[in-house]
């Protein structure tokens, strides 16, 4: 066991992979919870706007310095610029979260408005402003443990801020409290700062103790993040546009939940896609460097074939039982979902390919074609669902991000092809390879073995 978890790729995907199914299935069990034992449909609507602007405002910004830290530190073999390096990424992270927390303090009532919440998506948002402050520190953290090729600090860290968070829901739950969505947002709070405390702990022995930002590498940082930045600002707005549009509507934010209900089952079948995301990326920026197009070709290629192993035969299981889920996960309240499910799945059979794509271009240090590609497919997506919204009505936004998706699938094929000659064929003979493999392993390990004598 010592010997296959010495490797670089079965350590950080490991460490990486459990650290996003842990995410992933602690938020599936408290939104779980959430939704069959707390709140009601409108309340489930309001915390999922308030859990889409926090991710995106988080995600995004982690776009702008993490890849940025990443790629600069574990490409240098000095100790002073990685420390300085650090701090200015430090001080950038920092700069963005007031600025951010200084929208939330003026803007927030108008975004209740916008969105038809009442007053309390802006009470929430107010109440968030301490867990903002903790993941200054928490991402920082996160950051300068990818950057040495650590994930175990980054999985602990997670892992605590998951379990508090279950441990505080499920207690309020199960003494009947009545629950509140700003007591949720203090929970998250809370939970964020215990996760900060263990990832710091982890993060010692690279911490040198040394605050010492410089122009440069703020300026560095900012021309090489600008377009992730902004790249990442549309993927996150993409994701979530279906459920902003749908509040906007149709006034009612318990429309959201619907839509909140499939989403947050589509995440499942991203956790590989996303985990192995953070531990391709280090490695194609140094390939990209070192060995040229043909290494980063064959990653791609070979990450894609892996993680559509895994996605297809789950988006097709959903597929083709899209209500037994929902009444699993959500309740019979929530079959109006099952629709969406459904299409968002259909989606999911291409998606790794084109976010390991998105990922690609930001490693081989083409951000900008991302950016624009992402603006573009944002500028689509608003106004296809606009479309689809205004013919079809609830399930509007779900046809229209669908086929915005399916569209968009197909341009990011022609356009890694183009950049680094990656090929459909060669992933979908990894994705038999793999098939095969699994099939021979279960084959001897349900073979019966022979007796020893």
């Amino acid at each position: 066991m010592k010997k296959y978890l010495s490797s670089y790729w079965i350590r950080s995907a490991f460490f990486s992979i459990l650290q996003r199914f842990s995410v992933t299935l602690f938020g599936l069990i408290n939104f779980i919870v959430l939704i069959r034992f707390s709140l009601s449909k409108e309340q489930m609507g309001t915390w999922s706007l308030f859990l889409a602007i926090t991710t995106i405002f988080e995600t995004t910004k982690s776009g702008l310095l993490k890849n940025a830290h990443i790629r600069y530190v574990s490409t240098s073999d000095v100790s002073d610029e990685k420390t300085t390096i650090a701090s200015s990424s430090l001080l950038i992270n920092a700069s963005i979260s007031i600025l951010f927390i200084g929208l939330i303090i003026f803007f927030s009532g108008s975004v209740s408005t916008l969105l038809h919440t009442g007053a309390d998506l802006g009470t929430t948002l107010l109440w968030f402003i301490p867990g903002l402050v903790c993941m200054v520190f928490f991402s920082h953290m996160e950051a300068i443990q990818q950057s040495h090729l650590d994930f175990k600090g980054v999985f602990a860290g997670y892992f605590v801020r998951q379990i508090v968070f279950f441990t505080l829901i499920l207690g309020t739950a199960l003494l009947r409290i009545p629950f509140a969505l700003p007591w949720l947002a203090l929970y998250q709070s809370f939970s964020i700062a215990l996760g900060t405390i263990v990832i710091t702990l982890y993060s010692r022995k690279y911490l040198i103790g040394r605050f010492n930002p410089s122009k440069l590498w703020i300026k560095k940082i900012f021309n090489y993040g600008g377009y992730i930045f902004g790249s990442g600002l549309l993927g996150n707005i993409f994701a979530s546009v279906d459920q902003f549009m749908v509040a906007t509507f149709k006034l009612s934010n318990a429309w959201v939940a619907n839509y909140s209900a499939a989403a947050k089952l589509n995440q499942v079948v991203d956790i590989p896609s996303y985990a192995a995301a953070e531990v391709l990326f280090p490695k194609v920026s140094k390939a990209s460097i070192d060995e040229g197009k043909e290494k980063v070709r064959y990653l791609y290629e070979k990450m894609v074939g892996i993680l559509m192993a895994f996605t297809i035969p789950t988006a097709i299981f959903v597929i083709i039982f899209p209500k037994f889920v929902i009444l699993l996960i959500a309740g019979k309240n929530y079959m109006e979902a099952a629709p969406i499910l459904q299409m968002y799945m259909i989606t999911g059979l291409l998606r790794p390919m084109q976010n390991q794509g998105a990922n690609l271009l930001n490693s081989i240090g083409k951000a900008r074609l991302c950016f624009i590609i992402n603006a573009i497919s944002l500028g689509g997506n608003l106004v296809i669902n606009y479309i689809c919204l205004s013919n079809l009505g609830f399930y509007g936004s779900a046809v229209g991000t669908m086929i915005t998706c399916l569209l968009g699938a197909i341009c990011w094929y022609f356009i890694i092809k183009r950049q680094i000659g990656a090929v459909l064929p060669t992933m979908a003979r990894h994705v038999a390879e793999y098939y095969k493999l699994f099939f021979t392993y279960a084959k001897g390990f349900l073979s019966p073995q022979p007796s020893g004598k």
